[in-house]
């Protein structure tokens, strides 16, 4: 079976967005430290999966940066340009993006089927309710939690909406340059 990854930008205390959506708190001055162990979590994935709102904005935003040669980070813009996409929406018709599909369905039938597929691993991405819906649904395989220096006092939570306790064991904790600290942790058996 195939293993999903979330792989989410989050503040000190917790939160992924702003209370209305801002994310102007994320550390962008990525280093080769960074883009390199991004490049390392990445490599083994042939699908990503995103809610429709931040797929709005993701799908553009990284066809953009592989389109720039002079950009640092052109590899981590072609491997998400090139690499197969499924954006979850109810809203949506027909997805207005190449290499990419839409899912309508049941959002645990979706990402289950997806899982029983052929291939390698599934990273997802998303905004506050997608990746809390996928948490709240012991979806979540590998949780790889970039964590800013700042603390933001309220916006959307990760861990919202869940109804029972669900454990993880750290795998590894890493500091980068640029002050974002990865902690990458795996449900525990």
């Amino acid at each position: 079976m195939r293993k999903l990854k979330l792989q989410v930008q989050m503040s000190m205390d917790g939160f992924i967005a702003g209370a209305k959506g801002e994310m102007d708190w994320i550390s962008h001055n990525w280093g080769d430290d960074i883009i390199k162990y991004v490049t390392e979590l990445t490599e083994p994935i042939d699908c990503i999966v995103l809610g429709r709102k931040l797929a709005q904005g993701f799908i553009p935003h990284w066809a953009g940066v592989a389109a720039n040669p002079e950009n640092p980070e052109v590899s981590v813009g072609k491997k998400f340009t090139d690499t197969a996409k499924v954006v979850f929406s109810h809203t949506l018709d027909q997805s207005e993006w190449g290499n990419t599909v839409l899912a309508k369905g049941d959002l645990v039938e979706e990402i289950t089927k997806l899982k029983n597929q052929e291939g390698s691993d599934i990273i997802a991405y998303g905004g506050g309710s997608f990746v809390s819906s996928l948490i709240k649904h012991g979806l979540i395989d590998e949780l790889n939690l970039f964590v800013n220096p700042a603390a933001i006092g309220n916006g959307m939570p990760i861990f919202k909406g869940l109804e029972s306790m669900q454990k993880f064991t750290l795998e590894s904790a890493t500091a980068f340059d640029c002050g974002i600290v990865a902690l990458r942790y795996h449900k525990a058996n």
